[in-house]
């Protein structure tokens, strides 16, 4: 049996207090980050491998089933107004559409053909790169669809969360966070999925800045989508170039993002560019 599917470390949950429970799942939680420090050289070597494939133009795409493939979703739709990236350069897919996202799809995760034929809907290539996610690390969709990407000299990496896994050996680029047993027996939203979520972060954050999307500690190619955000890209120009807040307000609403209102002002007065 996969250690995501071991018995719980804690029995008789339902006779716990609130407190109990809640200091029971934090004290396991406390080991998630652990688990993912000693896949970190896994990780390193699948963000290479991003990197690689995102500056020749390639995309990268996740898939996965239930908890890991909203997860992969939420990754990917977080890149484009976070580090100004089209949208289709990170593509979440999940096993039964997009219907699966908010309701679980009967059996979708069994089929290991649906993965490739949902790739091809996108036109991948080899340029591209396949990251399965799945916390069982034996979910048919993902295999399938690794399988078919290395078939066809598409570079492949995944996340699981059990060592020696069918779908780590269908990845060219594995990343294994053995997060061990779930507080709630097999519950894989929990200490699974928190691993997985703290390693997508890893990936997108270190890729995205490899391409050059932050400066500094800065997104300067952030949507600017609500007033905070505004508000923030308005600082950020005022501490990068000295100005007051409404010279640096005019310059963000007129470029429509930090890097492009300062390159803008750099460009005209200190022929710098950020």
């Amino acid at each position: 049996m996969s250690t995501t599917e071991s018995a719980s470390n804690y029995d008789g949950l339902d006779k716990m207090s609130v407190r109990e429970l809640l200091e029971n799942i934090n004290r396991e939680d406390k080991t998630v980050p652990l688990a993912v420090e000693k896949a970190i050289p896994q990780i390193e070597k699948l963000v290479n491998a991003t990197v690689e494939r995102l500056q020749q133009g390639g995309r990268l795409f996740y898939i996965g089933a239930g908890t890991s493939g909203r997860l992969g979703i939420v990754d990917a739709s977080e890149c484009p107004p976070t580090y100004g990236v089209p949208h289709g350069m990170v593509v979440g897919i999940m096993a039964g559409g997009d219907v699966a996202i908010r309701k679980a799809v009967e059996f979708a995760e069994d089929d290991p053909e649906q993965a490739w034929k949902d790739l091809q809907e996108h036109n991948i290539n080899e340029k591209d790169i396949v990251v399965g996610i799945a916390a069982s690390g034996r979910t048919p969709y993902v295999i399938g669809g690794l399988n078919a990407c290395r078939e066809r000299g598409i570079a492949t990496g995944c996340v699981v969360c059990n060592a020696g896994s069918a779908v780590a050996a269908a990845a060219e680029f594995p990343v294994e966070v053995v997060t061990g047993p779930e507080f709630v027996t097999g519950s894989t939203r929990m200490k699974a999925g928190t691993g997985q979520k703290l390693a997508l972060n890893m990936l997108t954050t270190s890729t995205m800045i490899k391409l050059g999307r932050v400066k500094g500690n800065k997104m300067v190619d952030m949507q600017l989508s609500n007033h905070k955000l505004v508000d923030r890209g308005t600082r950020m120009v005022m501490e990068e170039l000295e100005i007051g807040r409404e010279e640096a307000g005019a310059l963000l609403q007129k470029y429509g993002s930090v890097r492009a209102a300062v390159d803008a002002f750099r460009n005209g007065n200190e022929h710098q560019v950020l």
